[in-house]
């Protein structure tokens, strides 16, 4: 499945709580408690890092509070409560970003892909949540994940075999890999296949820790 056809589409991508909710009141408002704690740890001039790690969210959603706190205040930060956006909370979202940071083959895959459909899989075996495929989609594109589309398109545009993903945010700290021989593909694009002659994507890599988010 490409971007253009999950843009086209014209689906509305909801998450669906398994007994029929959304945020409470009363959830609502300690999320928004904790969005208000990070407001204070910006004006005390605490990194994200820093922020993230006191308030146990991922670093991609203090990054937004940030930039929400620097446009429009405090209210920035503050829960609009829209009925269409997912209700996954900030430690579920942290949580899922360390379950995809493991790879795939410690949850039951047996290569090196995370694909939508096997997030939207995993989403539901954590969380109890079901969400469609384009709404894992808009999800991970909200907390700052990006796609990598193989070299050729999956024959039949199996949702399976097409996105791989990964943080776009992590700083690139590493030292350059050597450079590919003349003709070869990118570490991090597409390899062949030596079984069958064709192409599949290549393992992800976080180049600040030198891990392979999807390893097998």
């Amino acid at each position: 499945m490409g971007e253009a056809w999950l843009r086209d589409s014209g689906r509305t991508a909801v998450l669906r709580y398994a007994q029929g909710g959304g945020l409470t009141d009363a959830e609502r408002a300690a999320r928004e408690g904790i969005r208000l704690q990070a407001v204070v740890c910006f004006e005390g001039g605490e990194t994200n890092r820093e922020v993230a790690a006191a308030l146990r969210v991922s670093e991609r959603s203090v990054e937004r509070w940030r930039r929400a706190w620097r446009e429009h205040g405090e209210a920035g930060v503050l829960s609009q409560g829209s009925p269409g956006r997912s209700r996954l909370s900030e430690t579920q979202i942290a949580r899922l970003e360390r379950e995809l940071e493991r790879g795939p083959l410690v949850h039951g895959w047996a290569d090196q892909r995370w694909t939508l459909a096997r997030i939207k899989t995993l989403i539901g075996r954590l969380f109890h949540v079901s969400c469609t495929v384009e709404g894992t989609w808009r999800l991970l594109k909200r907390h700052g994940w990006s796609w990598q589309q193989p070299a050729r398109r999956a024959i039949e545009r199996d949702d399976d075999a097409v996105e791989v993903w990964k943080k776009e945010t992590w700083p690139r700290v590493r030292a350059p890999r050597r450079s590919a021989a003349p003709g070869s593909a990118s570490s991090c694009a597409v390899r062949r296949c030596v079984s069958c002659g064709g192409e599949r994507p290549s393992p992800l890599t976080c180049r600040s820790r030198e891990v392979e988010l999807g390893a097998v």
